[in-house]
């Protein structure tokens, strides 16, 4: 089972690739990162991410309907993916399920023309599955 570094790399290894980080979506902090940000710097793109995942995360437009459990709970991560088209590329955000409070996603920023989104999906779903924090 892959640690925070290794599963980047991993996700660095995708077609199309042009960089990935581990996001903390409840404090914005990048917990790992890899290769390029589409700003230049990691912590921006975690910040500004970590917004995006907290609105979906929230809203309970993107909840409804989702199982409950009988104390009233959600079980797992809120929502399961995000992707957001842009004319250079595609974002992924891949919500974690962790043993603690999942509050993290694995976001891979991908090229348009070489990269390949649903193969990136299943990978990014795989990833988040092995991934160990500790």
């Amino acid at each position: 089972m892959p640690g925070i570094d290794e599963c980047l790399l991993e996700a660095m290894a995708l077609p199309g690739a042009r960089g990935a980080s581990l996001v903390d979506w409840t404090s914005g902090l990048a917990l790992g990162t890899a290769g390029d940000s589409p700003v230049g710097d990691h912590e921006t793109t975690a910040a500004e991410t970590a917004e995006l995942a907290r609105s979906a995360a929230e809203f309970d437009s993107f909840t409804a309907g989702d199982p409950v459990t009988a104390g009233g709970e959600r079980p797992g991560p809120p929502v399961e993916d995000l992707i957001v088209t842009t004319r250079a590329g595609y974002h992924v955000l891949r919500f974690v399920e962790t043993s603690f409070d999942s509050s993290v996603f694995l976001h891979l920023w991908l090229d348009r023309d070489s990269g390949n989104l649903a193969l990136a999906r299943i990978r990014l779903r795989d990833l988040a599955e092995r991934l160990v924090l500790g």
